[in-house]
Protein backbone atom coordinates (compact mmCIF):
# COMPACT_ATOMS: atom_id res chain seq x y z
CA UNK A 1 0.00 0.00 0.00
CA UNK A 2 2.91 2.50 0.53
CA UNK A 3 6.41 2.79 -0.02
CA UNK A 4 7.96 2.54 3.69
CA UNK A 5 11.34 4.14 2.33
CA UNK A 6 9.50 7.45 2.03
CA UNK A 7 7.71 7.41 6.03
CA UNK A 8 9.77 8.50 8.71
CA UNK A 9 6.55 9.27 11.07
CA UNK A 10 3.26 7.43 11.58
CA UNK A 11 0.98 9.45 13.72
CA UNK A 12 -1.23 6.69 15.44
CA UNK A 13 -5.08 6.65 16.78
CA UNK A 14 -5.30 5.08 19.50
CA UNK A 15 -8.94 3.78 21.04
CA UNK A 16 -10.43 1.98 17.77
CA UNK A 17 -6.91 1.86 15.69
CA UNK A 18 -4.37 0.27 18.04
CA UNK A 19 -7.22 -0.55 20.71
CA UNK A 20 -10.52 -2.19 20.64
CA UNK A 21 -12.90 0.62 20.36
CA UNK A 22 -15.00 -1.99 21.93
CA UNK A 23 -14.58 -0.66 25.69
CA UNK A 24 -15.64 2.80 24.62
CA UNK A 25 -18.53 2.27 23.11
CA UNK A 26 -19.85 0.10 26.17
CA UNK A 27 -18.93 2.27 28.69
CA UNK A 28 -20.41 5.52 26.87
CA UNK A 29 -23.59 3.82 25.51
CA UNK A 30 -24.22 1.31 28.22
CA UNK A 31 -22.51 1.77 31.34
CA UNK A 32 -22.92 5.61 32.26
CA UNK A 33 -26.51 5.78 30.69
CA UNK A 34 -27.33 2.68 33.51
CA UNK A 35 -25.59 5.02 36.19
CA UNK A 36 -27.01 7.87 35.19
CA UNK A 37 -30.42 5.42 35.18
CA UNK A 38 -29.78 4.52 38.78
CA UNK A 39 -28.64 7.71 40.23
CA UNK A 40 -31.95 9.32 38.96
CA UNK A 41 -34.57 6.78 38.89
CA UNK A 42 -35.44 6.57 35.62
CA UNK A 43 -35.39 4.27 32.88
CA UNK A 44 -32.00 3.03 31.06
CA UNK A 45 -33.73 4.15 27.78
CA UNK A 46 -34.59 7.54 29.37
CA UNK A 47 -31.22 7.81 30.07
CA UNK A 48 -29.87 6.90 27.17
CA UNK A 49 -32.04 8.78 25.31
CA UNK A 50 -30.92 12.23 27.51
CA UNK A 51 -27.68 11.18 26.86
CA UNK A 52 -27.28 11.00 23.03
CA UNK A 53 -28.68 14.20 22.88
CA UNK A 54 -25.85 15.87 25.22
CA UNK A 55 -23.08 14.03 23.20
CA UNK A 56 -24.17 15.30 20.21
CA UNK A 57 -24.02 18.73 21.65
CA UNK A 58 -20.35 18.85 22.07
CA UNK A 59 -19.40 16.22 19.40
CA UNK A 60 -16.17 17.56 17.87
CA UNK A 61 -15.13 19.89 20.36
CA UNK A 62 -12.20 18.65 22.86
CA UNK A 63 -14.93 18.94 25.88
CA UNK A 64 -16.47 15.68 23.57
CA UNK A 65 -13.13 13.69 24.82
CA UNK A 66 -13.09 15.21 28.31
CA UNK A 67 -13.02 13.09 31.27
CA UNK A 68 -13.58 16.53 33.98
CA UNK A 69 -16.34 17.67 31.61
CA UNK A 70 -18.57 14.67 31.91
CA UNK A 71 -18.08 13.89 35.64
CA UNK A 72 -19.57 17.78 35.85
CA UNK A 73 -22.24 17.20 33.07
CA UNK A 74 -23.35 13.53 34.70
CA UNK A 75 -22.63 13.85 38.38
CA UNK A 76 -20.89 10.15 38.10
CA UNK A 77 -16.79 9.93 38.86
CA UNK A 78 -16.43 9.10 35.35
CA UNK A 79 -12.68 8.12 36.23
CA UNK A 80 -13.65 5.49 38.63
CA UNK A 81 -16.19 4.23 36.39
CA UNK A 82 -13.60 3.71 34.11
CA UNK A 83 -11.54 1.78 36.13
CA UNK A 84 -14.11 -0.44 37.22
CA UNK A 85 -14.81 -1.14 33.93
CA UNK A 86 -11.33 -1.69 32.19
CA UNK A 87 -11.62 -5.26 31.87
CA UNK A 88 -12.67 -4.68 28.49
CA UNK A 89 -10.18 -2.59 27.13
CA UNK A 90 -7.88 -4.49 24.88
CA UNK A 91 -5.27 -3.93 22.34
CA UNK A 92 -6.47 -5.37 18.89
CA UNK A 93 -4.35 -9.01 18.12
CA UNK A 94 -2.71 -7.22 15.32
CA UNK A 95 -1.41 -3.79 16.73
CA UNK A 96 1.56 -4.83 18.50
CA UNK A 97 3.54 -7.20 15.21
CA UNK A 98 2.75 -3.98 12.91
CA UNK A 99 4.59 -1.98 15.89
CA UNK A 100 7.23 -3.92 16.48
CA UNK A 101 7.64 -3.95 12.17
CA UNK A 102 7.85 -0.03 12.16
CA UNK A 103 10.74 -0.17 15.23
CA UNK A 104 12.54 -2.60 13.11
CA UNK A 105 12.49 -0.13 9.74
CA UNK A 106 13.36 2.91 12.37
CA UNK A 107 10.27 4.75 11.96
CA UNK A 108 8.91 7.03 14.17
CA UNK A 109 5.71 5.56 16.04
CA UNK A 110 4.03 8.50 17.47
CA UNK A 111 0.74 7.80 19.59
CA UNK A 112 -1.76 11.24 18.62
CA UNK A 113 -5.14 10.63 20.88
CA UNK A 114 -8.34 12.47 21.43
CA UNK A 115 -8.64 11.09 24.88
CA UNK A 116 -8.41 12.75 27.98
CA UNK A 117 -5.12 12.13 29.82
CA UNK A 118 -6.52 10.15 32.60
CA UNK A 119 -8.29 7.95 30.27
CA UNK A 120 -4.65 7.85 28.42
CA UNK A 121 -3.82 6.56 31.75
CA UNK A 122 -5.96 4.02 32.84
CA UNK A 123 -5.03 2.41 29.40
CA UNK A 124 -1.49 2.37 28.77
CA UNK A 125 -1.91 0.74 32.54
CA UNK A 126 -4.29 -1.96 31.36
CA UNK A 127 -2.30 -2.68 28.33
CA UNK A 128 1.00 -1.69 28.12
CA UNK A 129 0.39 0.00 25.32
CA UNK A 130 3.54 2.68 25.75
CA UNK A 131 6.23 0.09 25.42
CA UNK A 132 5.53 0.25 21.80
CA UNK A 133 5.20 3.51 20.98
CA UNK A 134 8.43 6.84 20.73
CA UNK A 135 6.30 9.07 22.10
CA UNK A 136 2.55 9.62 22.97
CA UNK A 137 0.42 13.05 22.91
CA UNK A 138 -3.00 13.90 23.71
CA UNK A 139 -4.72 16.51 22.49
CA UNK A 140 -5.49 17.77 25.84
CA UNK A 141 -2.07 18.70 25.69
CA UNK A 142 -2.00 21.34 23.18
CA UNK A 143 -5.71 22.30 23.83
CA UNK A 144 -7.28 21.49 20.96
CA UNK A 145 -8.77 18.23 19.30
CA UNK A 146 -7.89 16.45 16.32
CA UNK A 147 -11.22 18.06 14.23
CA UNK A 148 -9.21 21.42 14.62
CA UNK A 149 -6.46 22.80 12.28
CA UNK A 150 -4.97 24.25 15.41
CA UNK A 151 -3.92 20.59 16.82
CA UNK A 152 -1.64 19.96 13.51
CA UNK A 153 -0.40 23.19 13.67
CA UNK A 154 0.65 23.25 17.40
CA UNK A 155 1.57 19.05 17.31
CA UNK A 156 4.21 20.36 14.05
CA UNK A 157 5.42 23.34 16.43
CA UNK A 158 6.05 20.81 19.28
CA UNK A 159 6.94 17.69 17.65
CA UNK A 160 8.44 18.70 14.30
CA UNK A 161 8.38 16.24 11.51
CA UNK A 162 8.05 16.13 8.11
CA UNK A 163 4.04 15.89 6.73
CA UNK A 164 5.41 15.05 3.34
CA UNK A 165 6.69 11.74 4.74
CA UNK A 166 4.01 10.66 7.70
CA UNK A 167 1.32 8.36 7.47
CA UNK A 168 -1.51 9.28 10.14
CA UNK A 169 -3.91 6.13 11.08
CA UNK A 170 -7.43 6.87 12.23
CA UNK A 171 -10.77 5.13 12.20
CA UNK A 172 -12.45 8.02 11.36
CA UNK A 173 -12.62 9.68 8.00
CA UNK A 174 -13.37 12.79 8.56
CA UNK A 175 -10.41 13.12 10.97
CA UNK A 176 -8.05 11.62 8.01
CA UNK A 177 -9.03 14.36 5.67
CA UNK A 178 -8.82 17.22 7.87
CA UNK A 179 -4.62 15.86 8.58
CA UNK A 180 -4.99 15.55 4.73
CA UNK A 181 -5.63 18.79 3.93
CA UNK A 182 -2.90 19.99 6.59
CA UNK A 183 -0.45 18.43 4.49
CA UNK A 184 -0.03 15.01 5.81
CA UNK A 185 0.40 12.82 2.74
CA UNK A 186 -0.18 9.23 3.44
CA UNK A 187 -3.65 8.65 5.87
CA UNK A 188 -4.87 5.13 6.10
CA UNK A 189 -8.70 4.24 7.92
CA UNK A 190 -9.84 1.44 10.28
CA UNK A 191 -12.50 -0.51 8.66
CA UNK A 192 -13.22 -2.61 12.40
CA UNK A 193 -12.56 -0.71 14.85
CA UNK A 194 -15.30 -2.23 17.10
CA UNK A 195 -14.49 -5.81 17.49
CA UNK A 196 -18.46 -6.61 17.77
CA UNK A 197 -19.65 -4.38 15.32
CA UNK A 198 -19.89 -4.53 11.02
CA UNK A 199 -17.10 -3.06 9.22
CA UNK A 200 -17.46 0.39 8.42
CA UNK A 201 -16.76 1.60 4.77
CA UNK A 202 -14.10 4.50 4.04
CA UNK A 203 -15.78 6.62 0.61
CA UNK A 204 -12.28 8.93 0.24
CA UNK A 205 -9.32 7.23 1.54
CA UNK A 206 -7.70 3.87 1.78
CA UNK A 207 -9.00 1.35 4.91
CA UNK A 208 -7.43 -1.74 6.34
CA UNK A 209 -9.52 -4.15 8.38
CA UNK A 210 -5.98 -6.09 9.31
CA UNK A 211 -2.34 -4.71 9.96
CA UNK A 212 -1.05 -7.79 8.36
CA UNK A 213 -0.76 -6.28 5.55
CA UNK A 214 1.61 -4.03 6.49
CA UNK A 215 3.38 -6.05 8.49
CA UNK A 216 4.08 -7.94 6.00
CA UNK A 217 4.77 -5.10 3.53
CA UNK A 218 7.63 -3.63 5.83
CA UNK A 219 8.83 -7.12 6.10
CA UNK A 220 9.48 -7.65 2.23
CA UNK A 221 10.66 -3.74 1.78
CA UNK A 222 13.32 -4.01 4.61
CA UNK A 223 14.98 -7.21 3.09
Amino acid sequence: MFNWNNIDTVLLDMDGTLLDLRFDNLFWLHHVPSEIARQQKISVQQAKQKMASQYDAVKGSLDWYCIDYWTKQTKLDIRQLKVDNAETIAMRADAIPFLQALKQRNIQRVLLTNAHPDSLAIKIHRTGLDQHLDHIYSTHEFGHCKESPKLWQALLAHHPFDPKRTLFIDDNEELLLIAQQFGIRYVLGIENPDSGLVHQNFDHCPAIHDYDVLTKELAVTKS
